[in-house]
């Protein structure tokens, strides 16, 4: 488990709790059948194909940031509104809302990531879900993962305080990382004539940045970005 996500589930108060948040973190694999299903490692995996946090490590950066996004919810939940929070039950949602999603993807020859076999019959909510149950986890805390999509996109709407506000997170993260690399994708499209494909959100935010910089003119706010894709390309080369 990376030291972000260590001091992240080191905020869960109960011991218990704790412990088994941790288990699964550090081991996220589902029997099904005679076969044991293992994914991605967390620091690899992606938490999207396209829409968000579609690059190597995704998911661990969605994870950290849906959590501080969650926590800020609690804040303002307990600090304007006057209502009462289990932050118990927020962080340890957080931590395994997207937990099997590694099991869903799988790495390309090319580097790209595709879906797994498994997720032509399973999604990574069934397999938390299921997985959650036989841990023994608490109802609620399952609830929370079950419903972190919504009811719209998810098979039920959040119905508990803690749920809707891990909800939220997952939502607004989700957004905020999929509206940059979106804008990244189309200005690097617009500056050089190809689709930059986007390796973390650095690159992302900082393309988006060189546009800004050059608002008021479109030829050199197409000449900045060129400049920060240059220096994108030459910072992957040395690495």
């Amino acid at each position: 488990m990376s030291s972000e996500l260590s001091k992240i589930a080191a905020k869960i108060q109960d011991k218990s709790l704790r412990e088994k948040v941790t288990q699964l973190i550090e081991k996220p694999t589902i029997r099904i059948g005679e076969r044991e299903y293992t994914g991605l490692p967390l620091a690899v995996s992606p938490a999207g194909l396209s829409h968000h946090h579609s690059y190597s490590g995704g998911l661990l950066e969605h994870m950290e940031a849906s959590t501080e996004i969650a926590l800020g919810l609690c804040k303002i939940v307990e600090r304007i509104y006057g209502g009462k929070v289990d932050r118990d039950l927020v962080i340890a949602g957080m931590l395994l809302h997207d937990i099997f999603k590694p099991l869903t993807y799988e790495r390309m020859e090319d580097g790209t990531y595709a879906t797994a076999p498994l997720a032509d019959r399973l999604d990574h909510l069934t397999l938390a879900v299921s997985k959650m149950i036989r841990m023994g986890f608490p109802l609620d805390l399952v609830h929370i993962v079950g419903a972190h999509h919504g009811g719209s996109a998810g098979p039920i709407w959040p119905r508990t305080i803690e749920a809707l506000i891990c909800h939220l997170a997952d939502i607004t993260d989700s957004r905020l990382n999929g509206e940059v690399l979106r804008a990244a994708r189309y200005l690097s499209r617009t500056a050089t004539g190809e689709e930059l494909n986007i390796n973390s959100s650095k690159e992302a935010f900082d393309i988006v940045r060189s546009k800004q910089s050059e608002h008021s003119n479109s030829e050199k706010a197409n000449l900045a970005v060129k400049d920060a894709i240059e220096r994108i390309i030459a910072e992957r080369k040395k690495g």
